[in-house]
């Protein structure tokens, strides 16, 4: 257990540092931005636990906050998504498999990686661009904003996720 928390606070810093130093500054077509810290979330254990999971996403949330200037909006998306991956891990999870089961594409396997990877990210881009636009007015600048936020984000999951799992 705790060589695991000394991973996970290594993961912690290094998307962080990635986020605020590099990911901040990439806008594809002018509107998505990649954001790779929703990553953290999804990869906790299954018996990870889940106060654990939700403080520790909201922390890295109000770091991303702090060092990107958007007041709140990471750290209360974060522990959404934080909360929502507690729960969907066990839909995505084999009836059969042990209770610390990791939520890499390793164990469960590509396309239940995938799944569950793509349904919190969707959660995360959607939630976290309404709550910063906090209005609907301009739905199309809200839905292009979430979406290639969405796509740039799964490529770099995919791609973080296909070098860590060997």
């Amino acid at each position: 257990m705790k060589i695991e928390l000394i991973n996970r606070l290594v993961m912690f810093v290094a998307l962080f540092v990635a986020q605020v130093l590099i990911l901040n500054h990439v806008h594809l077509l002018g509107v998505g931005t990649p954001l790779l810290y929703v990553y953290f979330a999804i990869t906790f254990r299954r018996n990870f636990p889940k106060w654990l999971v939700l403080v520790s996403c909201f922390l890295l949330g109000l770091l991303i906050d702090v060092f990107s200037n958007t007041p709140g909006l990471a750290a209360s998306t974060m522990t959404l998504v934080a909360l929502a991956q507690t729960y969907l891990i066990e839909l995505v999870a084999p009836r059969d498999s042990a209770e610390d089961l990791e939520a890499s594409a390793k164990v469960l396997g590509l396309t239940k990686f995938v799944t569950l990877s793509a349904l919190l990210t969707l959660l995360y881009c959607l939630v976290f661009f309404a709550l910063e636009a906090f209005n609907f007015f301009d739905v199309l600048l809200w839905l292009a904003r979430s979406v290639i936020s969405f796509v740039l984000t799964m490529v770099l999951i995919l791609a973080v996720e296909s070098v860590r799992s060997r």
